[in-house]
């Protein structure tokens, strides 16, 4: 298998809490334990949960995401200028089986300039890098989850009457954040973005047309603030971004095949790797991949995190083979399409049925590419 980063049996971050952990975040938050005694069952739990992935024979190791809410709110907050509220409107997520699930994710705003004053993964990762001998990794949300929801109207015009101004700001922040991790020793950092996968969806699109923004030039934008905020970091990290259809108690968003953004964004967006949801017909066929540089690769995320059987060996390996009409096999690499809990909640299956999982995808791809 490939040494380096992505590898071919690789994941997207996050992992189901444990009872421990969800004890002890109700308990914090409920003011019957410090801050302290949270972040010391966070770290048993965390290595714990390494042990776990090294026997599973998992080379790119995460914490699980154990010591956040949300994928994205977590991080975003700890810049200054951003504001969190409890959802102020409600999203509608989807599941397979016609059913729908209401969440009301929470609202930021930006009321400040934005700055990086502090470190935001630095201990996380230092804590992680101390409990494996394996590649620890690094998942922050990408940049443009602070625009796409709120638009200009979750800006202050009297903060940034131009917007040019507050992308300069939020992507400078950002290099700060990646060269403290880099200081510290990452080598694997990803970014998640929902909002590239929403405009693969025609619905989605014609919405964002509607309110006045054209849907191909904020795939440019969006690229551009991934390349701004990555552009000066070292030639050992590599940078991968994963495009996620919504991921909440094993229910989704978007739908639509990647021919919308794809030659945009495989070509104009400078990290090394994508990792893209291919779990079901949602996400379309795998012509869109003619656009990607031989440079780059491909993370398929052919197995679903979503659903809690197992996924069959035999028609991954044939989806693969399809995958590799448009894409050259050591391109590629083999994933779940999203993590197992993008929130606190987890997705709808068991800690056995993730690791039974898991199991699958390194079993596969040892039999795939050795």
């Amino acid at each position: 298998m490939s040494d380096s980063p992505p590898f071919r049996a690789d994941h997207v971050g996050s992992f189901l809490r444990p009872a421990s952990v969800q004890e002890a975040r109700q308990a914090r938050a409920e003011n019957r334990l410090s801050a302290d005694e949270l972040r010391s069952v966070e770290d048993k739990a965390i290595g714990e949960l390494v042990e776990r992935e090294e026997s599973t024979g998992l080379l790119g190791i995460t914490d699980g995401e154990y010591r956040r809410r949300f994928f994205h709110t977590d991080f975003l907050e700890q810049l200054d200028g951003v504001t969190v509220t409890e959802g102020q409107f409600l999203a509608t997520f989807k599941r397979d089986d016609g059913t729908e699930v209401g969440f009301k994710p929470p609202t930021m705003l930006v009321t400040e300039p934005i700055r990086h004053s502090k470190s935001i993964q630095g201990a996380d990762f230092d804590y992680l890098a101390s409990v494996t001998s394996r590649t620890p990794k690094v998942s922050i949300p990408s940049p443009s989850m602070l625009h796409f929801r709120g638009g200009r109207e979750a800006i202050s015009e009297d903060v940034y009457p131009d917007l040019d101004a507050f992308f300069d700001d939020l992507t400078a922040a950002y290099r700060d954040e990646i060269a403290d991790l880099a200081a510290r020793g990452c080598t694997y950092l990803q970014m998640d973005d929902t909002n590239l996968a929403y405009l693969c969806d025609p619905e989605i699109r014609e919405r964002t047309a509607a309110r006045g923004d054209d849907p191909d030039e904020l795939t440019r934008l969006y690229c551009k603030l991934v390349n701004d905020s990555i552009r000066d970091r070292p030639d050992e990290m590599t940078l991968a971004i994963h495009l996620c259809r919504g991921n909440y108690r094993s229910a989704w968003v978007s739908q639509g095949g990647y021919e919308p953004v794809a030659e945009i964004l495989f070509n104009q967006m400078d990290v090394d790797a994508f990792f893209l949801e291919y779990d079901d017909d949602r996400s379309g066929d795998f012509a869109p991949l003619r656009h990607v540089p031989d440079h780059k690769r491909v993370v398929f995320g052919l197995m679903s995190s979503k659903k809690a059987a197992v996924d069959d060996a035999d028609a991954i390996k044939r989806r693969l083979d399809e995958a590799f009409a448009f894409i050259d096999p050591e391109q590629a690499a083999l994933s779940h399409q999203c993590g197992f809990a993008s929130t606190a909640e987890g997705n709808e299956l068991t800690e056995d049925d993730q690791w039974r999982k898991l199991e699958q995808t390194v079993a596969i791809a040892g039999d795939v590419w050795g």
